[in-house]
This record gives structure tokens, sequence and C-alpha cells, in this order.
């Protein structure tokens, strides 16, 4: 007879357990939208993130690059002032430094993102890309100012 109680409340506990873990499908689908929305709602969170993350970058770069152009044109005006042998010598490095900031401007006004690793790798290179054209600059006005 225990047997049988026994058997009887696993039984019992078993069907209520099955009986409420599944859902109607009218709940089924509420939660499927539920989750629906809330997915949606990150996706738009995310996708303002990823613009608001591009624009402040842009601006920072904007910036290196109208700096680097301040330096290069100062560097012009003291190259005119400079002999005639050193303005040739330097001319040429100055050409290059400016067309490389040239082309970091039209890098970053031509990105289009096509992913969240496609930018950070862009972001990654452009910084790299950046901070040895500053140092080249740099190291422009350093070596003549001796």
């Amino acid at each position: 007879m225990k047997n049988t109680y026994t058997k009887l409340l696993a039984l019992s506990v078993f069907s209520a357990t099955a009986f409420i873990a599944c859902d109607s499908p009218a709940k089924k689908v509420e939660h499927a939208t539920e989750n629906l929305s809330e997915a949606k709602a990150e996706l738009s969170q995310a996708q303002k993130d990823s613009v608001l993350d591009y624009e402040t970058f842009k601006n920072e770069s904007e910036l290196r690059i109208a700096k680097n152009e301040e330096f290069i044109m100062a560097y012009k005006e003291r190259m005119k002032k400079t002999k005639k042998e050193l303005k040739e010598a330097d001319q040429k490095m100055v050409d290059e430094l400016e067309q490389k900031n040239i082309n970091m401007r039209k890098k970053i006004e031509e990105f289009r993102t096509d992913g969240k690793d496609k930018w950070v790798d862009f972001k990654i290179e452009f910084n790299h890309d950046m901070d040895e054209l500053g140092s080249a600059i740099k190291d422009l006005t350093v070596k003549n100012t001796h």
C-alpha cells in the first residue's frame, strides 16, 4: 500500500511540475514578444552608442589633424627664414608629412562602419598612424631648433 501511495504521490508531483512548466501558446507568444521588444531596444541603444562613439572619435581626430596642420604651417613659415640648402632638404619631408595629414583626414571622413570589429580595428590603426605622424612632426620641429 505504501508503494502505491508513493507512486501516486510521485506521479502527482511530476504531473503538477510538468503542467506548471508548460506555458500556454499565448504565454509563449507574450514572452517572445517581450524578448523581441527588449532585443530591439538594446539594439537601438547599441546603435546610438556606436554613432556617438564614432562622432566623438571623429571630432577628436579632426582636432589632432588641425593641430598637425598648424605645426606644418608654422614650420613652413620658419623655413622661409632658413638657408636655402636647409630649406631644400626639409621641404620634401614637410611635403610628405603634409600629404600624410591630408590622407588621415580623408581616411576618417570616408570611414563607414561595417561592424564593431572593423570599427575597433580602424580606431587602433588610425590612432597608431596619427601617433606616428605626430611624432614625425615633432621630430621635424625639434631637429631644426638646435
